[in-house]
């Protein structure tokens, strides 16, 4: 039976409903906003460290993130992208300005995503047997 629960962070997503480059997508049990093909914010309400906004960016973009709002840091798990916690005091004024920076293009929110790798068909699928494609042939 599927989960009935929502996330509780999607009203970050709702400034970019209207706009044509946006793209919603479930990642890793949380909820990811792409603009114009590039990763840029993860919504996650699950279990520390992932309960809060998780600012998809690259390391030589940090610093002039965390100047400007103070409240992110380097995830503790995924460190090459920064990180406020639902607990943080700021969290929703810096989740509005990150949605402000996904907006207006700002080109130290976003990355490429890594193309996915074709699925490899097992041995059973291709018509040669049952056995387990991962052991050596």
């Amino acid at each position: 039976m599927p989960s009935k629960i929502r996330n509780s962070l999607l009203w970050i997503f709702d400034a970019f409903g209207r706009d044509p480059g946006y793209l919603h997508k479930l990642m890793f049990g949380a909820d990811a906003a792409y603009m114009d093909g590039l990763l840029c914010l993860i919504a996650a309400d699950r279990e520390k460290p992932f309960n809060g906004l998780l600012v998809c960016t690259s390391h030589d973009r940090h610093a002039a993130l965390i100047d400007e709002m103070p409240a992110l840091q380097p995830h503790p798990v995924l460190g090459k992208w920064l990180y406020v916690t639902q607990d943080d005091a700021d969290f929703e004024a810096t989740a509005l300005r990150l949605t402000g920076l996904v907006l207006a293009r700002d080109p130290r929110v976003g990355v490429e995503p890594k193309p996915r790798k074709a699925a490899r068909k097992s041995a059973s699928k291709a018509g040669k047997g049952g056995g387990n494609s991962l052991l050596p042939k």
